[in-house]
């Protein structure tokens, strides 16, 4: 349904009555356009893949019943996401009261604030209203560095020396969540958040009053508000006090991907990558089954940290910077298309950074280089051993045990790769989602894969020397 324009709409108190519009709280509010969704077979939470009979029903429930929600799962798997999709079940456009300077969102009918109050007693019908985007009737908040200030409030010292009381009202400077009454404010990592915000936060869940510094300042704030957290840090003990874990209504528990097709079909519609334009790039099912099985090797890996976990994030930079470097050759070599092959991943580490952490334990000194070179190799054997069965394995590795060395590179031409595979078996035509004999181009990625294979499968030995790899009999 389109968005009505705010110059169509009610613009004072009397008007907005006159229309029919009623106040309603904001969790009712989403309540009600999720049921309409429901009831009208709407999509929900569009582009997230793999929480349909998961995540989606408990989030769905947990609307439905007003709760508060914490998102409990490890980094990368769409928690933040989550959240602000929510915000797309909220009215496209919300009235309130016009008030010069008010900080708060006054609902037109029943004001909050002295402020708003005063207002709506002193102008009645002809008070003027404005219209509240949905868009900005949500705020997001990363725990670490939050102050109380910051989302609570202070008290305003302008106002002190104005002669107003401490217990007033007026004294305050209102921090994000009485700013976003009428909305929802999410919390991002919560067990990061100090002590003293998290006694703010237990009595705004629990009262919805606002008290800074001992005075208590009651009105009534209607908000929706959401957290997320990882598992390790939550439930570690003193990192979120009890009394404000006892009030979040419903915790729903994230994933990653439950199987390597899921997390590849996550990786073509999220990477924003165009595969066509000026230099266009043909990308292998083999390669991207690479891509996303570094990720899985990554989250099984004894050197990784599993309490922090590997985000999605990892598969969608990697992928990315694959078919960057495919689109280098194709611009420094005029070839089109390009076809991504395992030596465009050889600068995986560059996108990789960062995006891991380590278990010093299991790592047993390792370097992330060297910690990332395993995962490479293990999800290189993984997918090359579902494509070559091992009597196509030994007819390969007949041919490298007649002496023959093979030197790939990501800036090599396709025709490079022409006197190698005139020397390997015939099945190679018939083992890939790509057929060889297609281009050079894609014999060259075909190649490239099965080289990869057989090293990763510790068949052939491997030596790296400035950007070209050597392949040869162990």
């Amino acid at each position: 349904m389109p968005t009505p324009s705010p110059q169509s709409l009610p613009a004072t108190v009397g008007a907005l009555r006159a229309h029919g519009w009623t106040s309603r709280p904001v969790k009712a509010e989403l309540r009600g356009n999720l049921t309409a969704a429901l009831r009208e077979g709407r999509p929900l939470f569009p582009g997230v893949l793999g929480y349909d009979d998961t995540v989606i029903p408990e989030i769905i429930n947990a609307v439905l019943a007003g709760h508060d929600i914490l998102f409990l799962g490890e980094k990368g798997q769409g928690k933040s996401r989550l959240m602000r999709l929510l915000a797309g079940f909220l009215d496209p456009l919300t009235p309130y009261l016009d008030i010069p300077g008010c900080p708060v969102h006054e609902d037109p009918f029943a004001p909050i604030t002295r402020a708003g109050i005063d207002f709506l007693a002193k102008h009645g019908d002809i008070a003027p209203i404005a219209w509240w985007p949905r868009e900005q009737r949500y705020a997001e908040r990363l725990a670490p560095g939050t102050k109380f200030a910051d989302i609570i409030g202070e008290i305003d010292p302008a106002q002190l020396l104005a002669g107003t009381s401490m217990s007033a009202e007026g004294a305050l400077h209102f921090g994000l969540i009485p700013r976003m009454h009428r909305g929802i404010f999410a919390m991002n990592e919560l067990p990061d958040l100090d002590d003293v915000v998290q006694v703010g936060l237990f009595n705004i869940l629990e009262e919805r009053d606002v008290q800074i510094r001992g005075y208590p300042v009651r009105f009534e704030i209607d908000v929706a508000v959401l957290f997320s957290a990882n598992p390790t840090t939550y439930n570690r003990s003193g990192k979120v006090i009890p009394q404000l874990k006892d009030r979040i209504g419903s915790t729903i528990h994230t994933h990653y991907p439950r199987t390597r097709d899921l997390g590849i079909q996550m990786i073509q519609e999220q990477a924003g990558v165009d595969l066509g334009g000026e230099y266009p790039v043909l990308v292998p099912r083999f390669m991207i089954e690479v891509v996303e099985q570094m990720s899985i090797a990554a989250r099984r890996s004894r050197y990784v940290d599993h309490a922090s976990g590997v985000s999605a994030r990892f598969s969608l930079s990697n992928y990315r910077t694959m078919v960057a470097n495919a689109r280098r050759r194709a611009i420094t070599l005029n070839e089109r298309p390009a076809v991504a092959r395992m030596s465009d991943l050889a600068h995986f580490h560059t996108s990789a950074a960062g995006k891991i952490e380590m278990d010093l334990m299991g790592a047993n000194q390792m370097s992330e280089k060297q910690v990332l070179d395993a995962i490479y190799a293990e999800a290189t054997k993984t997918v090359f051993e579902e494509y070559l069965d091992k009597h196509a394995l030994a007819d390969v590795a007949d041919v490298f045990a007649k002496g023959v060395k093979i030197e790939v590179g990501d800036m090599l031409p396709s025709a490079h790769y022409e006197q190698v595979v005139k020397r390997v078996p015939k099945v190679w035509e018939t083992a890939f989602d790509v057929n060889p004999a297609q281009s050079a181009a894609v014999r060259a990625s075909c190649c490239e894969f099965v080289l990869a294979g057989l090293w990763a499968s510790d068949v052939i030995s491997r030596a790296e020397r400035h950007g070209r790899i050597n392949y040869d009999m162990k």
